[in-house]
């Protein structure tokens, strides 16, 4: 089943703060308000706002299991709205975890945004948080349809189920220690987290921004316009080589643009003359009709289409492309890459924007990183995959190939 745009509303409560806690969560058609998916269950004693943050989740499964492409979330919690929308910083290291499940769960579908509504306008999410709080205090099990599938509302505490700290290298107190965790990725397909150390290779990306152009030296939107490297671009790749030769890589793999081929020729060269190949999907965003000025410029003459650009990955630049368009490609030539070169170490050389997108995927990151990491014209990061799915990110923007007497 496959289909477009949903609403989800979600909520969660907890009777003390913390006390017995538990969300709701309702998927419904937008031009119907038919319900779709309804989603409810007992958390067990915790926090309003971990138990709001579990509403969205399971909002969100439902809505990918019923193969829906975009996502309004509605809520009546100022603070997760505002936080998965970029605004807000997440403070408190609790929330995190549950933030960066959302941040994966996003990236499932085409556009994801966020609305804040008044409580009365989310009396369904509502009264379903309650009923599972009512079930968490009284110990009573609750059944509700969704659809063709029945589920029980969850009555007791389960750490692994409902985690409110990241996985670390000792289970949680209380938890099901190994054989639950084990559990839930079978049974969700999602790859174990934690610090065990896998006896798999893994397949190591290095990704590499190419040199210094003149348009990067002036700080101007530089996108799909073909600019060839400048002399100092072409000394930081001939840099970038010699560490990156270090690594003993076995292929180069590059965005089209000239800028790319020829930070990747200069690897590959230093590498001993590794095979190199070009994939289209790595090519930089789009930036439209932006491409060439400067960001004071852009702020001057397109102030409210900057405005809603930063606030939302969803939107592009006027007649360019979103990051979230970015990104759906890019995900799509890692995948290829990933199954192609298993086990191997592959340089990947592209742009700001495609190397920031891996990077947020890699670390399980919110919207918000895109703005605060800087990437260095021949930066060098390092993730390691893993056919099950683990992932370790090593390092981001290594430069210090580029300082003088390196």
């Amino acid at each position: 089943m496959s289909i477009g745009k949903v609403i989800v509303e979600a909520d969660g409560g907890a009777r003390g703060n913390p006390g017995p806690a538990g969300y709701g969560a309702v998927v419904r058609d937008p031009a119907s308000g038919e319900v779709l998916a309804e989603r409810a269950a007992a958390l067990g004693v915790t926090t309003n706002n971990v138990a709001e943050y579990r509403g969205l989740i399971a909002g969100l499964q439902a809505a990918a299991e019923l193969g829906a492409s975009q996502v309004e979330a509605r809520m009546d919690s100022k603070l997760v709205v505002e936080q998965m929308s970029g605004r807000w910083q997440i403070k408190h290291p609790g929330l995190r975890p549950l933030a960066a499940e959302v941040a994966t769960l996003v990236r499932k579908f085409d556009q994801v945004t966020y609305t804040w509504i008044p409580r009365e306008r989310n009396r369904a999410a509502d009264a379903l948080a309650n009923a599972a709080m009512d079930a968490a205090k009284g110990g009573a099990a609750t059944g509700i349809l969704d659809g063709e599938t029945a589920f029980g509302i969850v009555t007791a505490w389960d750490a692994d189920a409902f985690p409110i700290v990241a996985d670390s290298a000792e289970p949680a107190a209380g938890s099901a220690a190994g054989s639950g965790r084990k559990a839930e990725t079978a049974a969700t397909g999602r790859p174990r987290e934690d610090w065990a150390p896998r006896t798999a290779p893994a397949t190591r990306l290095v990704l590499v921004r190419h040199g210094e152009t003149e348009l990067t030296a002036q700080k101007r939107y530089s996108g799909r316009g073909d600019v060839p490297l400048s002399a100092v671009g072409e000394e930081q790749a001939a840099a970038a080589g010699r560490r990156v030769a270090g690594l003993r890589p076995d292929r180069v793999v590059s965005s089209p643009l000239s800028r790319c081929k020829a930070t990747a020729a200069a690897i590959a060269s230093a590498a001993g003359g590794i095979p190199v190949s070009v994939e289209a999907d790595l090519i930089e965003c789009d930036f439209g009709v932006w491409e060439g000025l400067t960001f004071g410029d852009v702020r001057e003459q397109y102030p409210a289409e900057l405005d809603a650009w930063l606030a939302s990955t969803s939107v592009a630049p006027p007649k360019g492309e979103s990051f979230q368009q970015v990104a759906k490609r890019v995900r799509g030539v890692m995948g290829k890459l990933q199954k192609a070169y298993e086990g191997q170490t592959v340089v990947i050389v592209s742009h700001v924007s495609p190397i920031k997108l891996i990077l947020r995927d890699a670390l399980a990151a919110g919207d918000a990183f895109l703005y605060r990491l800087l990437l260095d014209p021949a930066g060098v990061s390092i993730v390691d995959v893993w056919p099950d799915g683990g992932v370790s990110v090593r390092s981001v923007n290594d430069t210090a190939h580029l300082q003088a007497g390196a």
